[in-house]
């Protein structure tokens, strides 16, 4: 699975949890969980390294509460990234369009035969 995947939703949820739970460097228990949750996803992920962006993956792989704390983490902490970590932040929306452009390409090529 893609490490820089991995370091992005750490990033998001590191960035998520200082700034609605705790001030100090450590996740708290609910974010820590989480991100164990989000990782061992990814990692498990049938689609690998052509996986693409989660709202655009045909399948669902989070539960649906995770799913929604997922969510939220992201919709907080994505925009704030462009500040925070924006070299990080520039290269996974390169990756996201990317990845998803392809995956989509490969979708409906597997449907037209």
């Amino acid at each position: 699975m893609n490490e820089g995947e991995k370091k992005v939703v750490s990033r998001m949820i590191a960035l998520y949890c200082r700034s609605k739970h705790s001030s100090g460097k450590e996740l708290c228990t609910e974010c820590r969980s989480l991100q164990e949750y989000a990782l061992q996803r990814l990692e498990t992920c049938r689609f690998g390294e052509e996986k693409p962006t989660c709202a655009k993956c045909p399948v669902h792989c989070y539960k649906n509460s995770m799913r929604e704390k997922i969510k939220e983490v992201m919709r907080f902490a994505g925009p704030r990234m462009l500040l925070v970590h924006p070299v990080a932040a520039i290269r996974h929306l390169y990756r996201e369009r990317r990845h998803d452009r392809d995956f989509t390409a490969k979708v409906k090529a597997n449907r037209n035969r």
